[in-house]
């Protein structure tokens, strides 16, 4: 393939929306191009490509990132420069004083824009000033839970249009836009998700049992706060999953 124009280049960005000035929160997510098993470890699984990302904020301004092709077709995989344009724009709204969220964005979306990018210092202070309902939860109860049971138990409105496992095999079978919308949906899930946490100062889930289950959750915190909390009792799980497994890749103290 032919190198870029500078002005093609330029239209990497060209979804920017419009400045979040009155934004006071954005959520954020990406998709993977691997296509793995669905059991496989992720970790063991890695380092893994990006296909897309979004952001969207409260306001409901929507931005993607993602790689043209000479007609201006989505394709490929984020480049490097691409990835550092999107860490950069999440740390200018957290410096503007914006609320950035993600749901499991320490330990999945951030370490993967951080490997795109090619840093991972700029990723992780991010990640340290990180709203991550998820990681919260994971430290105050010792386990994880799912984008889809906790929506769906908070009867947020918006359903996610596939499985995230499908999205690699959609974006290399050229369903790109149908991605494209299912990266955007689980933006505006995770946002509509962490307003109901605040409006409801807790989180609820549908357990696997098809019960619904709920934990206080009083303030959101960022992830710098949650790793300073007490660590949860559990002793009634067979393998519990360490706290450090969701920010190893922060490399804390080096």
């Amino acid at each position: 393939m032919r190198a870029m124009s500078k002005q093609e280049q330029q239209s990497l960005f060209a979804d920017a929306a419009p400045a979040t000035a009155k934004a006071q929160r954005v959520a954020f997510d990406i998709e993977t191009a691997n296509l793995i098993a669905p059991d496989a470890d992720l970790d063991s699984a890695g380092p893994l490509l990006i296909s897309c990302s979004a952001a969207v904020t409260d306001t409901g301004l929507l931005r993607h990132w993602y790689m043209k092709d000479e007609r201006g077709a989505p394709h490929g995989t984020l480049d490097a420069a691409t990835a550092l344009d999107m860490l950069q724009w999440l740390r200018q709204q957290q410096l503007a004083g914006v609320k950035v969220c993600a749901w499991n964005g320490l330990s999945f979306d951030l370490r993967w824009i951080a490997h795109a990018a090619g840093d991972r210092k700029l990723a992780a202070e991010i990640a340290l000033d990180l709203y991550d309902p998820m990681f919260q939860f994971m430290c105050q109860r010792g386990f994880p839970i799912g984008l889809a049971s906790v929506g769906e138990a908070l009867g947020i409105g918006e359903k996610k249009l596939m499985s995230g496992a499908d999205a690699p095999q959609e974006w290399e079978s050229g369903n790109r836009q149908r991605v494209l919308d299912y990266v955007a949906g689980d933006c505006r899930i995770t946002e509509a998700i962490v307003a109901r946490i605040v409006e409801l100062r807790e989180v609820r889930w549908k357990t696997k049992k098809g019960t619904l289950s709920r934990e206080p959750m009083r303030a959101l915190l960022k992830v710098r706060e949650c790793l300073a909390l007490p660590l949860p009792d559990t002793s009634w799980m067979g393998e519990p999953i360490p706290r450090e497994k969701f920010y190893a890749w922060l490399e804390l103290g080096k």
